[in-house]
């Protein structure tokens, strides 16, 4: 891309510090907006990002109000946000953050993950298996691998691995050659309306799809398909399918052990670097992905490589991440924020850990997801046998009456407590507690290390 100077609104993002990074890789001069410092917007700025974090025209630096500046927003900025007004009115370029990764795209061979939740992961680990079992591959990625230590990878060759996001419909914006579809849940009701308008956003995103191209979906997941110009797969954790897992061992650490069963033939032995059911499902849509690009260039899938790449896979910050694990204490944090999220992260770990007592620790996030969806949260919170509950994180929205964490809280079928945020390690310091689980999407992750520092002492 020609243009050498990018201002970003809402640089803090994980997907926009993706393309700020990819820009400055590439020496164009960065510069952006975000409402509050982060370790991601900490890190940009030692790598030559200039960020302010006041709503201000005169705290942008002179040289990015110049007209050939390119402004890169995310749907997150509100529309009446004064330099996003500025930079409207006064004619400059403007592109949402799924606009500029569609743009970034074009001559790339595309991998895209899919779905209301687990496309982080499968995502990341697509990119992990493209450089760690093939040497090739670069990838936008929607949270921090712990392998590559960053959100942008960039290698050799023309495989592209992106998350797909369906917030404010912007996966549309891309036209993958493969793609994963991992689920189509009732999610952004604030934006689609209808649990039907969210599955016809992901019809259109399959219809996108290069013909030649190929779909591997979730077995169960209901989406029309209508590309026929593709071939669709189906894939499952462990039921018969196109891809699916087989031989099942899960290990004292919570690790499983597998064979994946591919329409190609049997990948035996496998081993994930990182714990619980639900990861080895990602694992297996993953390796489809990898497999068909594999084939697509004609090659043959090493079994060698591809079973040391997974093994040696660790995971995404905030995904089913370790702070404490010792025989009488343990603390994961995660990033689960949907129900179906929460529901298969609490069955994995208490598969990891059987017998043993969890208290499920969940931020709600945004008032309209808890509103819709405050029963299924509820239901799915159940599932552990003690929950604490924070107040509901707003982002971008403010408060709609009566909806509030409380009525999660009444629902629960579990015991079951509301805490703020700042009294959270205090609070679990007091509980007679074993396995320690936080969930959420918000703010949370700021009390990690206070809350490890209480669960540490208990081991």
């Amino acid at each position: 891309m020609s243009e050498r100077r990018l201002y970003f609104l809402g640089i803090g993002g994980i997907g926009m510090s993706a393309l700020a990074r990819y820009f400055m890789h590439e020496g164009c001069a960065v510069a952006g907006y975000d409402r509050t410092a982060t370790p991601l917007t900490a890190r940009l700025e030692a790598e030559g990002a200039q960020i302010h974090y006041e709503d201000s025209v005169a705290a942008i630096p002179q040289q990015f109000l110049e007209r050939d500046t390119i402004v890169v927003y995310t749907p997150a900025v509100p529309a009446d946000h004064s330099e996003m007004c500025y930079f409207r009115e006064n004619g400059f370029r403007m592109l949402k953050r799924s606009q500029m990764l569609g743009e970034l795209s074009v001559g790339k061979y595309v991998m895209a993950v899919a779905g209301t939740h687990g496309k982080t992961t499968t995502s990341t680990l697509v990119s992990w298996l493209n450089t760690a079992a093939a040497n090739v591959g670069s990838a936008f990625l929607g949270g921090v691998s712990k392998n590559f230590d960053s959100n942008l990878v960039l290698g050799e060759g023309r495989r592209l691995a992106v998350e797909a996001d369906e917030f404010d419909r912007s996966f549309l914006q891309l036209n993958p050659d493969l793609a994963v579809v991992t689920s189509a849940d009732a999610d952004h009701l604030d934006i689609y309306g209808t649990h039907e308008a969210v599955k016809e956003a992901f019809s259109q995103f399959i219809d996108r799809i290069k013909a030649g191209g190929a779909l591997v979906m979730k077995q169960g997941v209901d989406v029309e398909v209508r590309n026929s110009d593709i071939t669709t797969y189906r894939y499952s954790f462990n039921e018969p399918t196109d891809f699916y897992a087989k031989n099942l061992k899960l290990l004292p650490t919570g690790h499983y052990t597998f064979d994946i069963v591919t329409p190609f033939g049997v990948i035996e032995e496998c081993t994930l670097g990182i714990p619980g059911w639900v990861n080895v499902e990602n694992a297996v849509a993953a390796v489809a992905l990898f497999v068909l690009a594999e084939r697509s260039e004609g090659k043959e899938v090493d079994s060698d490589a591809l079973r040391a790449a997974l093994a040696s896979f660790t995971g995404v910050k905030r995904r089913f991440e370790f702070y404490v694990n010792t025989p009488k204490a343990v603390y994961m944090d995660d990033y689960a924020h949907h129900p179906r999220e929460l529901s298969a992260a609490i069955t994995s770990v208490a598969k990891m850990f059987p017998g043993r007592r969890l208290t499920a620790v969940f931020q709600p996030h945004l008032y309209t997801r808890t509103r819709d969806l405050y029963r299924e949260f509820a239901e799915a919170l159940s599932l552990a046998d003690e929950v604490v509950l924070l107040p509901i994180y707003p982002a971008r929205e403010l408060p709609i009456e009566g909806i509030e964490s409380e009525i999660i809280a009444e629902l629960v079928t579990a015991p079951c407590t509301i805490v703020e945020r700042e009294a959270l390690a205090e609070t679990l310091a007091r509980m007679d507690t074993d396995v320690v689980v936080t969930f959420g999407a918000g703010n949370i992750d700021a009390y990690c290390q206070a809350v490890a520092d209480v669960i540490a002492k208990k081991g």
